[in-house]
């Protein structure tokens, strides 16, 4: 009986050795997933505290890039105003002549100067006039105001009440015009 409680020890001793090894190679696979979920974590920590500057650094960016816009803004609206500003100086002058008994024709030539100098402000700043007078009525440039029975062609501008205005390609004032209906109709 020796020989088989030997042998059953010795099973014992295989199944704990075999038991032993087993738990050992799963507290080793236990130890490698906690190690590999702590390096996870710690990433994950540091794409969070990168997502933050990041969000942080957006939001600082769209500010100062805001603030420059509006800077910007001025800038342009200072070039304009000095422009205005030297139109007001001829203006100023023009009421200095008229204060000191100028003539009709010198009043006259001083308001052509004005308007000059105020057409040539609107050109250098991008600002179109439309030519309307005998053009084609065009209902994307053109505001109608009166329908006229005339000689011309039906649809012609016959007369320009108020000028239109494009800048940058884009209309900003329609011309408002009287279009011919065609032939005098009773």
């Amino acid at each position: 009986m020796e020989v088989g409680l030997t042998e059953n020890n010795n099973n014992k001793e295989d199944i704990q050795a075999v038991y032993e090894t087993l738990r050992n190679q799963k507290v080793s696979e236990l130890d490698i997933l906690k190690q590999s979920l702590e390096e996870k974590k710690k990433q994950a920590e540091e794409y969070y505290d990168q997502l933050l500057r990041l969000k942080a650094e957006f939001e600082n960016y769209r500010q100062r890039t805001e603030k420059e816009k509006q800077t910007h803004r001025l800038w342009g609206k200072e070039e304009i105003l000095l422009k205005q500003i030297m139109l007001l100086d001829v203006i100023e002058q023009a009421y200095k002549s008229i204060e000191n008994n100028a003539s009709p024709e010198s009043i006259l030539k001083g308001l052509e100067l004005i308007k000059i100098e105020f057409a040539k402000m609107l050109t250098s700043e991008g600002v179109k006039e439309i030519e309307s007078l005998g053009e084609k009525f065009d209902p994307n440039l053109h505001e109608a105001v009166e329908q006229i029975g005339s000689e011309e062609e039906e649809g012609k501008v016959l007369e320009v009440l108020q000028k239109g205005y494009i800048f940058n390609k884009r209309l900003i004032r329609p011309a408002k015009v009287k279009v011919s209906k065609g032939k005098n109709e009773k």
